[in-house]
């Protein structure tokens, strides 16, 4: 499992990766640039759209061609063909003190995603991160944000088990990643107890799972991806020619290549691919990401 660069964007904090499988498309953000990058495997291309607020997570919709875009304190439907957008209801109280950080839509077709002290200035410069300041929101298309846990240092991974049964999500400030029992019928999560934590090698940032139930966590830090079992034990750990790692999700014709982005904020000197995008083929299936019911 080679990790290989395959598109060196220099992302100031490269996250948000999401497979489009009807498209063959890669989306991925640079929080701090306030970008949206779009790759084409097939076409060796990357397009890039620009907005006025950190970009900080995404989610695919039921609506062919439109995607759900987390803003620092907004929630958009966005058409990257045309360039369209149109903007949701929610705002995040207590902006720009706190923004919103990862997310991801569930089976059921809701939206989580988590807030935390804001650390991006309003020209994307670094601000220091202040703990305890998070909260995790589920959103309805129509309907105010539902608050299901407080005092997050920064929320990272939310990704639920191939059957449905579970919902893992993190504080990366914790070192710690959490499973919770989810109900596909009414969308709830259970107060949820300790999976994978005190993990030496970095903190816990994106998370991608795949179709045997196991959990690919990317470290920040840490120089690498680890694959967690269900039982929350360890059982590969992927080496990465970068330090900060931070999302990744399947994708490819088989949905078994590993796309993963990276950060080059705090970068050694040696770490000239920081930023980068890398695909690993991991011979392993992974599985779809989940779409954001709009109507």
């Amino acid at each position: 499992m080679d990790p290989i660069c395959i598109v060196p964007a220099g992302d100031v904090c490269g996250e948000a990766a999401t497979w489009d499988a009807r498209a063959s498309l890669l989306y991925w953000t640079d929080i701090n640039r306030f970008l949206l990058h779009i790759h084409d495997p097939a076409a060796s291309t990357t397009r890039t759209h620009m907005f006025d607020r950190p970009v900080v997570a995404l989610s695919l919709t039921d609506r062919a061609g439109w995607i759900l875009v987390a803003l620092g304190s907004q929630l958009i439907l966005f058409n990257p063909q045309s360039g369209v957008r149109e903007d949701l209801p929610p705002s995040l109280p207590g902006w720009p003190e706190v923004r919103f950080n990862d997310g991801r839509s569930d089976p059921a077709g809701n939206f989580w995603i988590g807030s935390m002290g804001n650390n991006v200035g309003p020209d994307g410069e670094a601000l220091p991160v202040v703990d305890g300041k998070g909260t995790l929101y589920r959103y309805r298309h129509g309907q105010p944000l539902e608050i299901f846990e407080t005092g997050i240092g920064i929320p990272n991974t939310l990704c639920w088990s191939p059957d449905r049964r579970h919902f893992y999500f993190g504080d990366t400030l914790k070192n710690e990643i959490r499973v919770y029992d989810y109900d596909a019928a009414t969308g709830d999560i259970d107060a949820g107890r300790p999976f994978f934590s005190g993990f030496e090698r970095g903190l816990p940032d994106g998370s991608a799972m795949d179709g045997e139930g196991y959990l690919w966590n990317c470290r920040y830090g840490g120089g690498c991806v680890v694959r967690v079992a269900p039982d929350g034990a360890i059982d590969r750990v992927i080496e990465m020619p970068a330090q900060n790692i931070t999302t990744c999700t399947f994708g490819g014709a088989g949905l078994t290549t590993l796309y993963v982005t990276t950060a080059a904020a705090d970068r050694p000197p040696t770490d000239r691919l920081a930023g980068s995008l890398f695909a690993i083929e991991t011979g392993i299936d992974g599985m779809r990401e989940n779409l954001f019911r709009t109507g």
